[in-house]
């Protein structure tokens, strides 16, 4: 299948590892353009040889800094003259329960998780040169069911999974389609330091396994399968939802 995604220029959040690079890969294997964002600037350079200068270019930045998602929408204006949509990835909060995490760290995440993701949004809709301009949020599966010790993440995930169902209402009418990602376990740096916390790591390591059917973690590269089919213009005919990629964990519809 022809996704049509050659020479569409996209903004990658968190793109130095994990399922932000993943998607990147994907998006310049089928042909785009991307703006990777990411605080490590020596991976994001590495990541722009990989892939190529004619196709890549890195923005060394932190989302909480208000002024990164404008930054990063100019860049990809000044450098490929478009800007068609954007993974907007935001990274995982601490791990902490409900009463034990602070109200400062509650602020932090809030800043980090939610405004951050929220900014980089409104920065794309205002710069976005496409008619049907696409705007894929990598939420969690927390979104939909707490999961255990990740007290800011069930909090705040929630909401920006209905606020992607409220974008979709006020945007899709111009052509904007917005979509929501829920990872469950994916083998990411994120994914084996949350391990590394429980007592025992390959005991809790196997016993997540088992609760998944298809009885393994996924791979960063098949949630970034998914999210370049749900950028491209190949899923025209998305928005709103909020699709979960997860080996079939969750239980519920």
């Amino acid at each position: 299948m022809d996704l049509g995604l050659t020479d569409r220029a996209f903004l990658v959040t968190a793109a130095s590892s994990g399922l932000g690079r993943a998607t990147a890969d994907q998006l310049v294997a089928e042909g785009a353009r991307v703006v990777l964002v990411a605080r490590r600037a020596t991976i994001l350079a590495e990541a722009v040889s990989q892939m190529g200068p004619d196709r890549a270019v890195a923005l060394p930045a932190d989302l909480t800094d208000p002024k990164t998602a404008e930054t990063a929408c100019a860049l990809a204006l000044d450098t490929f003259g478009r800007l068609d949509g954007a993974l907007i990835s935001v990274g995982g909060p601490p791990a902490g329960s409900v009463l034990g995490t602070t109200e400062e760290q509650w602020r932090s995440a809030f800043d980090s998780v939610f405004l951050a993701a929220l900014r980089v949004c409104g920065a794309v809709i205002r710069h976005g040169t496409a008619n049907d301009l696409c705007i894929a949020w990598v939420l969690s599966t927390s979104a939909k069911a707490p999961v255990p010790g990740l007290a800011t993440s069930n909090g705040l995930r929630p909401g920006l999974a209905m606020l992607v169902k409220q974008l979709a209402d006020e945007l899709s009418p111009q052509g904007t389609r917005v979509i929501g990602l829920m990872p469950g376990a994916i083998e990411t740096e994120r994914a084996q330091y949350l391990n590394s916390l429980k007592d025992h790591p390959a005991a809790a390591r196997a016993s997540a396994e088992a609760a998944i059917p298809l009885r393994r973690y996924g791979q960063p590269e098949e949630f970034g399968r998914v999210a370049a089919f749900l950028l491209s213009p190949a899923a025209s005919y998305l928005t709103g939802s909020v699709i979960p990629v997860e080996g079939g964990a969750q239980r519920g519809l």
